[in-house]
């Protein structure tokens, strides 16, 4: 099993950045698929990224391909988000996820608190 704690969200400008962490406690991280997912208000949770256990596939959401950045440290047992040119539209709770040796998807067991991402205009 593993615990999520997301940080590093807050609030920025149109067109800056962020970088949001997702710290992992729990043995044997690297045999995880780790990712993001955002949640805006009245809007279902959705897919942003995502990075295989094995970290050789990464995958984005269209709406943020060539904006953001998804990474891990396996030493460090962190998944990190790097977020550039924010749209308001990116507003939204960020939550990191992990699966066991397979992909993240919504259905995945294991889950962050959430992190407030709000990008003003």
């Amino acid at each position: 099993q593993v615990q999520l704690v997301e940080s590093g969200g807050g609030l920025v400008q149109a067109g800056g950045s962020l970088r949001l962490s997702c710290a992992a406690s729990g043995r044997f991280f690297s045999n995880y698929g780790v990712g993001w997912f955002r949640q805006a208000p009245g809007k279902d949770r959705e897919f942003v990224a995502a990075i295989a256990w094995s970290g050789g596939v990464i995958r984005y959401a269209d709406s943020v391909k060539g904006r953001f950045t998804i990474s891990r440290d396996n030493a460090e047992n962190t998944v990190y988000l790097q977020m550039n040119s924010l749209k308001p539209e990116d507003t939204a709770v960020y939550y990191c996820a992990a699966d066991f040796r397979t992909d993240v998807k919504l259905r995945s067991p294991y889950w962050g608190q959430g992190t407030q991402v709000t990008v003003s205009s």
